[in-house]
């Protein structure tokens, strides 16, 4: 049996490639047509379960939950206990500690926008007054 310590590094690691791709899929450029094909599907497919399918892919909650199933399967990372319920309680921290990563990464990603609009106002309030005093 791996150590507590050894358990819980393991699962903040384990969290990075997760939440990477989850993101990756939900929010990137590179997936945008994918992702809007989804958005379409889950709108209109007749179905609940085509709608619900479709939906996974939009959602980095609900798709997190698909990669950490993915990735336990892969790891065979159990959390605690020996067994099914080390599986199942690792499935369901993975998923918190990757849409924590994930909401940081947001967080941070729309701090640095602000951030740089709130310059590029500046730059060009001080484009004007340059030009004020050239007149």
């Amino acid at each position: 049996m791996i150590s507590l310590i050894s358990q819980l590094i393991y699962l903040f690691v384990i969290a990075i490639p997760l939440a990477c791709i989850a993101w990756t899929v939900t929010h990137e450029e590179i997936f945008r047509e994918p992702r809007e094909y989804c958005q379409r599907m889950a709108g209109t497919a007749k179905s609940i379960w085509e709608r619900k399918f479709f939906y996974l892919f939009t959602c980095e909650y609900c798709f997190s939950h698909y990669i950490s199933l993915i990735f336990l399967i892969i790891l065979r990372y159990k959390l605690l206990y020996p067994g099914w319920r080390g599986y199942l309680l690792a499935f369901f921290a993975l998923v918190w500690i990757a849409n924590w990563y994930m909401s940081l990464f947001g967080w941070l990603r729309q701090s640095l926008k602000v951030e740089k609009i709130e310059a590029n106002i500046k730059n060009l309030d001080l484009q004007d007054l340059e030009k004020e005093k050239l007149e």
